[in-house]
């Protein structure tokens, strides 16, 4: 099977929703259903039929966040020799050579991503365009609106 990329931070993130879900959740919502049997016919009890839709969704849940990890392959930046180049995890800042508006992302996985946060997916078509150059480099992305060309500005390993 392939491994999908991922931070250290995005695998720590992964676990602990994990352990919430299993040791805080799960727990709960056995308990409303019990709860919900006590008041008598299921058939017509509401509390008993969205106790049920709320496990079914957190057991979903769990089963796709172990698959998740599973096939993880978790990439710690801060262990890799620093240099020009950009790579998954490191953090780059571009400027648009049109707009001369600048930009600061971070590239990760496809779970890790939120592009408020700065956060992009090494699947996107700015990281696919960024990776492998160098700083200094120019690189053109093919975006909705019409190609837009950067300057790779700075490239950090942190």
């Amino acid at each position: 099977m392939k491994k999908n990329p991922m931070t250290v931070t995005g695998e720590k993130a992964l676990r602990e929703e994990l352990d919430r879900l299993k040791r805080v959740q799960r727990p709960a919502i056995i308990n409303a259903i019990a709860s919900a049997r006590e008041h008598g016919d299921l058939k017509e009890n509401g509390e008993y039929h969205a106790a049920r839709e709320q496990q079914s969704f957190v057991e979903g849940r769990i089963q796709d966040i172990e698959s998740k990890l599973s096939n993880a392959q978790v990439i710690d930046i801060t262990k890799i020799l620093p240099s020009k180049r950009v790579i998954f995890g490191c953090s780059v800042t571009i400027t648009d050579l049109k707009t001369e508006k600048t930009f600061n992302y971070r590239i990760v996985g496809d779970d890790e991503a939120e592009v408020k946060e700065g956060k992009i997916s090494y699947r996107s078509p700015i990281a696919r365009a960024l990776i492998g150059k160098d700083c200094g480099d120019y690189v053109i992305v093919k975006a909705p609106a019409g190609d837009v060309e950067y300057e790779i500005r700075i490239v950090d390993y942190i």
